[in-house]
């Protein structure tokens, strides 16, 4: 039995030396301290050891076993040190070397002007107002005093989904809608996309972005429109900015007119930017024809009110003096990476 126990211990810590990985002290411990281990073995054979022999035995049984056990954890850290060192030269980090450059994206130049001219119409107290994109005709046309031989609802300048619905021309539904609820007063302005049959060129889409704005109220002047159109364009193109109004038409404001602002490039002397004129047409407003009112039930008798509609995409193209709108959709990030 003593020779028996001699040769387990040698070979045990033998094998633990010649190990070399954690591993192989695995199954080492299972083949001589395991439940059918060599040492467990021994001790189940005591049975067979002479009565006065059995304490010598089995005192020698764990000598051999604790000895083992040390030396395999010895074996064990020395393997997880190695094992750790060679970890951390495969994983060394030169703390000097520069950081990788986080790629962070950022607004569209179309949402930075829209939230430029948000900023500044809610700074005057209006409220942001959205409708759906597709839009009953009557909402699109009808209530905003556009008759049913208006050119607007030729199928050449409108997308018709089926004869009473269509994708809206402009924002000005929003209103009609916004009018429909009577909760007066009203302030607002409507941004979002608008669907055209139009060519893609340099100045047009299919699909692009307006904003349009309303004022319903009592007293309400053509002043009133005035004098918050000129405060607009102060906040948005400058302090020394001056505008002007043009007689125009438009179905749904009487009178009507086209604004245009002084030119912010070379302060209304007559540049290449203005076309020499030193004016730059910026939106179309007028007040609200009356017959508008009473389609949409308020009384053109007590209230009055304005309404403003402008592109985005002009907007953005004229302050960031951008020439082709159709660099604002090819998301080039060259091009974008400027803004």
């Amino acid at each position: 039995m003593k020779e028996q126990l001699e040769r387990i211990k040698v070979e045990a810590l033998r094998k633990i030396e010649a190990s070399d990985a954690l591993e192989k002290l695995n199954d080492i411990r299972v083949a001589y301290l395991g439940k059918k281990g060599e040492l467990t073995t021994v001790l189940k054979n005591m049975k067979n050891v002479a009565p006065e022999e059995r304490p010598k035995v089995g005192q020698m049984v764990n000598d051999a076993r604790a000895l083992i056990e040390a030396k395999m954890e010895e074996a064990k850290s020395s393997l997880a040190r190695k094992a750790r060192e060679e970890q951390m030269k495969r994983e060394v980090i030169d703390v000097t070397l520069p950081a990788k450059k986080a790629n962070v994206g950022h607004s569209h130049p179309n949402m930075v002007a829209l939230k430029e001219v948000e900023r500044i119409f809610v700074g005057m107290g209006y409220e942001v107002v959205e409708g759906p994109e597709v839009e009953y005709q009557d909402y699109n046309f009808t209530k905003l005093n556009i008759p049913p031989n208006h050119p607007a609802r030729d199928e050449q300048d409108t997308f018709f989904i089926n004869p009473e619905i269509c994708l809206r021309s402009q924002t000005s539904p929003v209103q009609a809608r916004t009018m429909e609820k009577g909760k007066l007063p009203i302030r607002m302005i409507a941004p979002g996309r608008v669907f055209r049959s139009d060519e893609v060129d340099a100045t047009h889409s299919p699909s692009f972005h307006q904003v349009e704005g309303l004022v319903i109220d009592r007293h309400i002047t053509f002043a009133d429109l005035k004098g918050t159109l000129a405060e607009f364009s102060r906040e948005l193109f400058g302090k020394d900015s001056k505008v002007k109004f043009r007689p125009h038409h438009f179905p749904f404001t009487e009178p009507s007119a086209e604004m245009d602002v002084s030119c912010f490039k070379c302060g209304g002397k007559g540049c290449r930017f203005c076309k020499g004129s030193g004016w730059i047409e910026i939106l179309g407003c007028g007040m609200v024809h009356p017959h508008v009112l009473e389609m949409c039930g308020i009384d053109p008798e007590k209230y009055t009110g304005f309404a403003f509609g402008m592109g985005l995409e002009r907007i953005a193209l004229l302050k960031y003096e951008i020439d082709d709108m159709r660099l604002l959709y090819e998301n080039d990030i060259r091009f974008l990476r400027q803004f």
